[in-house]
């Protein structure tokens, strides 16, 4: 997992309220047995409608998303982390998200941030435009006009994006211990490493 300290750039001003992981990414498209690729599915529904703006060209690689409250109810679906990792977005700003999709994200190394609604039509009245930064060391959401707004995360996903770890790289970064606790069960308990514990 890639670790997170700033993303900025231009965000896409998605704001709607209520989009679930089908939206995000539609159930045909869970058939597929990689991650990649399915950023070509994320939000099909709404990009089949013309002037979209997933395919407007000025947020092309756009690597923040701004959506409205309740982002990603719906199913548990982890691809639709997936989807968006896919499209480029390791960012999402909304006023709430499902409890669900927060913790799919995180997993994924997709920082969910959320912020009051007015403090998110404030962002989507500026993505239209121009570009706006999230640093999460000092968890804070700025835009080229002097917004300043604070953001709320718990420590231990900001300590986890901020090193780019994921439940394998916790646990790797643990291997001196698990090493010297193999090294001593096999002295206390060598009966459980040795020929009677291969033949069982």
């Amino acid at each position: 997992m890639k670790a997170i300290r700033e993303v900025s750039g231009r965000a896409i001003p998605f704001g709607r309220k209520n989009v679930d992981t089908d939206v995000i990414i539609p159930a045909h498209w869970l058939k597929t047995i990689t991650r990649e690729g399915l950023g070509r599915g994320a939000f099909e529904a709404v990009r089949k409608h013309p002037g979209n703006v997933f395919d407007d060209p000025e947020f092309a690689g756009a690597p923040i998303l701004i959506a409205g409250d309740n982002f990603g109810c719906g199913s548990s679906r982890e691809h639709a982390a997936w989807a968006l990792l896919d499209m480029g977005i390791t960012c999402v700003i909304a006023p709430s998200f499902s409890d669900i999709f927060s913790g799919n994200a995180f997993k994924n190394g997709i920082l969910a941030v959320a912020l009051p609604q007015e403090q998110v039509e404030r962002l989507l009245e500026i993505a239209r435009t121009d570009p706006i930064a999230v640093d999460l060391e000092h968890q804070t959401v700025t835009t080229p006009f002097q917004d300043r707004f604070h953001f709320v995360i718990d420590p231990f996903r900001k300590h986890c994006l901020l090193e780019g770890l994921d439940e394998v790289g916790m646990t790797l970064a643990e291997d001196q211990r698990i090493a010297a606790y193999e090294r001593r069960m096999a002295d206390d308990l060598p009966f459980l490493s040795g020929p009677l514990a291969a033949a069982a």
